[in-house]
């Protein structure tokens, strides 16, 4: 899992598939993630971006709500989920 140091996540996201997870470390259901997404890193990468952290990469994908996961595939987004989900949902989504 990837945890960027800046509030800009968009030279890590121009090439490739990567599951960018929005949360925050009080955040119960981002806890429950956790676990699913420890599972599915060795298949995809993670980037993982702590909300009150990054407010500026938080505001400009229109966070409203965590956890969420955004999917992007060379920059751009594929997908989006919002909330608890399972390992084989996310990985459908992923797979497109």
């Amino acid at each position: 899992m990837i945890y960027p140091s800046k509030d800009d996540i968009e030279d890590l996201i121009k090439e490739g598939t990567y599951l960018v997870d929005f949360y925050a470390d009080w955040c119960g259901p981002c806890k429950m993630m956790e676990p699913i997404l420890e599972d599915i890193s060795s298949d995809i990468n993670i980037i993982k971006v702590n909300t009150d952290e990054m407010p500026k990469t938080t505001f400009k994908y229109r966070i409203m709500s965590i956890p969420t996961l955004i999917i992007f595939r060379d920059g751009n987004i594929i997908n989006e989920l919002v909330g608890v989900h399972t390992k084989d949902e996310i990985l459908e989504n992923i797979r497109g």
